[in-house]
């Protein structure tokens, strides 16, 4: 009977035990596990500290998020700083470690957050790693979004077709009635095409159509030519502006031997390798184009490009009869101290200016040029706010030697192949650069303007 009372006791004081909560019976051993918990189960394997957004990489190491950030950085590689295992797409926050670190060492978690916060440097590689992982992840996407892929394919296809049509049409059609004056020895002129010549220097060389066209000038007679037979009759070019322009595009079509081009088309008839060369380095590169222009084509190039950039300011009383005596006028200092601070600051605003002026002789193509320079200039802008913004504007002279040396040595292989490359290829890239190329730059602006800064911390 004794023997039954103490088991049923013992059976009472088991019962009672079950029937309390969990968390009222923690056993030793679970006080025991807890408080055996260290920092050092819980710390980074880069900066030893408590972990802070802890990463877990595909080999199973944790990281703090900025430790792995300015590794990535650091290093270019995506590999684990401890073991050198490569990790598979872009390394995530481990939200349960996070959430345990954040429990147990709040403190601890806090200041370090704050010192993160505070360090600028830190925060760029944040921003810089994070953005890298969402070119990562727009990359996949593009991959795999299928229909949208193939239309796009479609459409590179069909402006490659267009862009072929264009040189095709251009090349046998339009330009062609351009290019026989540039192209033919002025000696071989026929009296039309010489008063088609004259005709070409502006409207007041109307008045002096009439001899011409009796006299029957040939351009074996026009290459006679001088002062003093301008001034006597039958030709009676008694203004002294209006003789001065037409011997000085005279004696320019001595010395080239054939008409100089009086526009785009004609400029890229007579310098088809030059002037691809000077699209797609004015594009690239401007300033040093504008600066190899300065030291190599002074007279031809430069100087009518700063005058129609930079314009001098003409009193009422004069009258300029010719195009080419504007531009060969030395410029005032005020001119060049306004083309120094467009050329430093705005290059792509002295291109623009420049297609503006030509907008009455290319209506479209001016127009196409002035919204790639708007485009090119707003990218310029953002990467130089990147350098800003990441801290590492004292890299720009370096970037900048880099680049020298990339166009450099461009430009001396493009002057190495261009002798062999079909006219027919170079005048596609032409086209390309000339219109479509503002198409891919609008969809580059899109992007470096609808970004969202993210924000990692």
């Amino acid at each position: 009977m004794f023997d039954q009372m103490e088991w049923d006791s013992a059976d009472d004081g088991l019962g009672d035990l079950m029937d309390e909560p969990p968390y009222l019976s923690e056993s030793p051993q679970s006080k025991l596990s807890t408080s055996s918990i260290s920092e050092n189960e819980f710390s980074c394997h880069c900066c030893y500290d408590i972990l802070v957004n802890p990463t877990t990489l595909t080999c199973g190491h944790n990281f703090c998020r900025h430790c792995l950030a300015l590794w990535w950085e650091s290093s270019h590689k995506n590999e684990c700083p401890e073991c050198r295992e490569k990790w598979e797409g872009f390394p995530k926050i481990n939200i349960l470690l996070r959430d345990a670190t954040d429990k147990l060492f709040r403190e601890v978690v806090q200041r370090r957050r704050a010192e993160i916060q505070a360090n600028p440097k830190i925060s760029q590689s944040l921003l810089a790693f994070q953005r890298y992982g969402d070119n990562l992840g727009r990359s996949r996407t593009n991959q795999h979004k299928g229909a949208g892929f193939f239309f796009s394919g479609v459409l590179s296809a069909l402006t490659c077709v267009a862009v072929m049509v264009l040189v095709y049409h251009w090349s046998y059609g339009v330009v062609e009635q351009h290019d026989l004056l540039i192209s033919k020895p002025v000696s071989r002129w026929t009296p039309e095409e010489v008063v088609s010549w004259l005709e070409q220097l502006g409207p007041w060389a109307q008045l002096y159509r009439e001899p011409f066209q009796q006299e029957n000038v040939n351009g074996r007679l026009l290459l006679m030519l001088g002062e003093e037979e301008l001034l006597k009759s039958p030709y009676s070019i008694e203004n002294q502006a209006h003789r001065r322009a037409v011997l000085a595009e005279l004696d320019r079509v001595k010395a080239l031997g054939v008409k100089p081009p009086q526009n785009l088309w004609e400029y890229k008839a007579a310098n088809a390798g030059k002037s691809l060369f000077l699209l797609y380095a004015l594009k690239r590169s401007p300033r040093l184009t504008i600066f190899y222009l300065y030291l190599f084509d002074y007279s031809e190039t430069f100087l009518p490009f700063l005058h129609t950039c930079c314009p001098a300011i003409a009193h009422i009383d004069q009258e300029v009869e010719s195009r080419f005596l504007e531009t060969q006028v030395e410029p005032s200092w005020r001119q060049w101290a306004e083309f120094l601070v467009k050329y430093c600051l705005l290059p792509y605003q002295l291109i623009a200016e420049f297609a503006w002026d030509w907008l009455a002789v290319h209506y479209w193509t001016s127009r196409f040029i002035i919204v790639n320079a708007m485009l090119l200039s707003v990218l310029e802008g953002c990467a130089l706010w990147r350098l800003w913004t990441r801290a590492r504007i004292r890299t720009l002279p370096q970037k900048m030697g880099n680049h020298l040396w990339k166009m450099l040595s461009q430009g001396f292989a493009f002057a190495l192949l261009w002798p062999f490359v079909p006219q027919f290829v170079c005048n596609c890239l032409f086209y390309w650069a000339l219109y479509f190329s503002p198409i891919i730059n609008i969809d580059l602006v899109v992007q470096q303007l609808m970004h969202p800064e993210t924000q990692a911390l």
